[in-house]
């Protein structure tokens, strides 16, 4: 056995869940040895897609997703996915060949650690034969534990050497969760108990404790909202106002700035989140609940800061809580939010005509159309506000947001690997045109693959957050023909329609109610909407 075929090996047994690459000479033996072992592959069409396919697995099922790349160029193929998955913490493994140390005049050299180190990501090396295994476990628990992106990489004359044997891989136990200070669960109980319009915010951290911060709003009377990327959580509470931020309802952004206390569960209350800080009410205290010291404070003050695990920690503050609230949960808000609590209830002038289909008609319409049992992937873009609020999902695995770095071009990535993750729903994958068109190889993978998904494609011919933001202004540079994407889709293998109206989307409902035997494109064409009602206030942050 030789150590490429160890290293396979040797993550198959520590339980990372599924792989991702483009297979070149250097990751050739590393990619067949974790197949060897059992784990399933994806063999997508560009190293950027195969990297946002491992980052959203491994959002959407909880596991270490990898990712396997060729030295060098393959490498830097990946960086725009391996920047999102680095911002958005997301335990993920990328195996990366690297030249050997005497191939100084390699075409393929690359300061890979550097290049690595530079988006964030943690770089760590198999550094000999006989470090081999010592060296997988480390980045392996370097990924769960500390919940990075962390790039393995794997000189060629390393892996090509005999492997000691026996190969002996350790169990590694979960770690117990951070519980807070005694001092800050009583410091939080006494701003709990003095609130009288309590909100909680739960992010990325409080994906796992959706119980334990229901059980505790219920106990103090506090209205229920989400981050984006935590989207779903609380999707059946009758005390949820959804997302908070740009995406918020009206309702949702009326309800939390008459907040007096607002608590950030495992979320970083950044300038999306509180609409940079116009959701923050004047006189309102703020907490944050945060596994990491560096995250509390680091948008804006807070009042108290706790340290620790979001469910540890909400069940704790729970146990000393004594005195049950009515708060926020007055009949009057249950009713509001009831009536008005989404925006597919807010009243507003359908812009559908001779340009195309009003985005919101259209989100609408296939928010009634499509499963209720999905996962919704959302590319960036001026349309992704109306499938991140318009569309229902399950629960917070339902849907997939890789917005940390911003890039364009990783919804329909996000959609495999979330399709895979979660074989059971529907993949849904919202893009704008120019997501759709810089992505579109990957298109190959999922006709290729029989993913029985919907891709829609909010086509405004053009790079809309820019058209609408430079208003004006000389938009030559941000505007294209018309492209018949659906034609695109059938070149592909899709099934395929364009859409103008609501009822061209009909071919859409036959499908959701057919055999599914080939995946769904629809290429809409979008009426103008002067700039979504949430691109204004994100743009104030540039």
């Amino acid at each position: 056995m030789i150590v490429a075929e160890l290293v396979g090996r040797a993550l198959t047994e520590l339980g990372v869940g599924h792989a991702f690459g483009v297979v070149g000479s250097g990751n050739f033996h590393v990619t067949n040895a974790l197949r060897a072992g059992g784990l399933p592959f994806v063999a997508a069409r560009h190293e950027g897609g195969a990297a946002t396919m491992a980052d959203a697995y491994a959002r959407t099922s909880g596991r270490v997703g990898v990712l396997s790349v060729h030295q060098g160029c393959g490498l830097t193929n990946a960086m725009t996915g391996i920047a999102e998955a680095a911002k958005s913490r997301t335990p993920m493994l990328v195996l990366a060949a690297d030249t050997g140390g005497a191939a100084v005049r390699s075409n393929f050299r690359i300061d890979q650690d550097a290049l690595v180190e530079a988006v964030g990501a943690v770089a760590e090396r198999v550094h000999s034969p006989e470090s081999a295994a010592d060296d997988v476990v480390r980045a392996f628990r370097t990924a769960v534990e500390q919940r990075r992106t962390v790039v393995l990489n794997l000189p060629l004359d390393v892996q090509a050497a005999a492997a000691p044997q026996p190969m002996q891989v350790p169990a590694l136990p979960a770690l117990a969760p951070v519980r807070p200070s005694a001092a800050s669960v009583a410091e939080l109980v006494t701003l709990l108990t003095a609130s009288q319009r309590p909100v909680f915010v739960a992010g990325r951290g409080a994906r796992d404790a959706r119980e334990q911060l229901r059980a505790l709003a219920e106990a103090c009377g506090a209205l229920l909202a989400t981050s984006a990327v935590a989207n779903g959580l609380f999707h059946d509470d009758p005390w949820s106002l959804g997302i908070s931020g740009g995406f918020a309802s009206p309702l949702a952004a009326e309800l939390i700035t008459q907040a007096d206390l607002v608590v950030g569960w495992g979320c970083t209350l950044n300038m999306w989140t509180m609409r940079h800080g116009a959701l923050i009410g004047p006189g309102a205290r703020v907490v944050q609940v945060d596994l990491d010291a560096d995250a509390i404070g680091a948008n804006r003050p807070v009042d108290l800061g706790v340290l620790g695990d979001v469910g540890a920690t909400a069940a704790d503050v729970l146990a000393v809580h004594q005195e049950r609230r009515r708060g926020y949960r007055t009949g009057e808000v249950q009713a509001a939010i009831a009536e008005r609590g989404r925006w597919n209830t807010v009243a507003y002038d359908d812009l559908t005509g001779p340009d195309g289909i009003d985005p919101r008609t259209l989100s609408i319409a296939l928010d009634e159309l499509l499963p209720d049992d999905r996962t919704v992937a959302v590319d960036s873009g001026n349309f992704m506000g109306y499938p991140s609020a318009y569309l229902r999902v399950p629960d917070e695995h339902g849907f997939c947001f890789t917005q940390a770095f911003q890039s364009i071009g990783l919804g329909l990535a996000t959609a495999v690997g979330a399709a895979l993750a979660r074989p059971d729903r529907l993949a849904v994958a919202a893009l704008g045109d120019g997501g759709a068109l810089m992505a579109a190889a990957e298109l190959e993978t999922v006709a290729r693959l029989g993913l029985p998904m919907v891709v829609v494609i909010y086509d405004d011919r053009g790079y809309g957050a820019e058209v609408h933001h430079f208003t004006g202004a000389d938009h030559t540079t941000v505007t294209f023909p018309d492209t018949d994407i659906a034609a695109i889709g059938r070149g592909f293998g899709f099934d395929a329609v364009t859409v103008r109206t609501p009822d061209d989307l009909k071919p859409v409902e036959e499908w959701v109610h057919g055999p599914r035997t080939a995946p769904m494109l629809v290429d809409a064409k979008i009426a103008s909407d002067g700039g979504s009602w949430w691109l204004a206030e994100a743009f104030r942050g540039h």
